[in-house]
């Protein structure tokens, strides 16, 4: 086993962009859907759907729970539907084109998520995901890397959504 799973090359790509996104203006429609799923079976808060109430809120008007996905249903940028084929615990350095760390397995270490604005009907909403760094820890399995994410959404004004750090375990 290697002294370490971190390559200078791997070390090199921190900070670099791993995938980009644009949605398709968010429509009231999406929102209430989406609102309608998360809370069902009881009804949603008005601020989501009501268009009369949520005027009278702070917000001034319809805006999107934090947790709203805009990217959720299609993209417009890249077109269509994103689709990965098959499992490669190693395709944050293939989609960087770097050698492969020569990992077997994977799991979730978590999401962090911090918010700004809220998203609005009308939004366009861009999503830039970025290598945030590489650590190491030893396991009972052996040595683990931890590999982390770093998204940050944005809207036509430039203002932030939100930005999240999601950390995947790979041994």
């Amino acid at each position: 086993m290697p002294e370490t799973y971190v390559s200078e090359a791997m070390a090199a790509a921190v900070g670099r962009e791993l995938e980009r996104r644009v949605s398709y203006p968010i429509a009231a429609s999406d929102i209430r859907r989406w609102v309608v799923a998360v809370y069902y079976p009881e009804d949603p808060p008005r601020l989501f759907w009501d268009e009369l109430y949520a005027a009278t809120t702070p917000f001034g008007g319809i805006v999107a729970p934090e947790d709203f996905n805009p990217f959720a249903w299609m993209a417009a940028e890249p077109a269509g539907v994103p689709r990965r084929e098959g499992y490669d615990p190693n395709s944050t350095e293939t989609r960087l084109g770097l050698p492969s760390a020569g990992l077997s397995f994977q799991l979730n270490g978590g999401l962090q998520a911090e918010y700004g604005v809220r998203m609005r009907p009308g939004d366009v909403i861009t999503w830039v995901m970025r290598l945030g760094g590489y650590r190491e820890r030893e396991g009972r399995l052996g040595r683990m890397l931890f590999t982390d994410m770093e998204a940050t959404w944005t809207n036509q004004r430039d203002e932030v959504v939100k930005r999240t750090t999601s950390t995947l375990i790979r041994y």
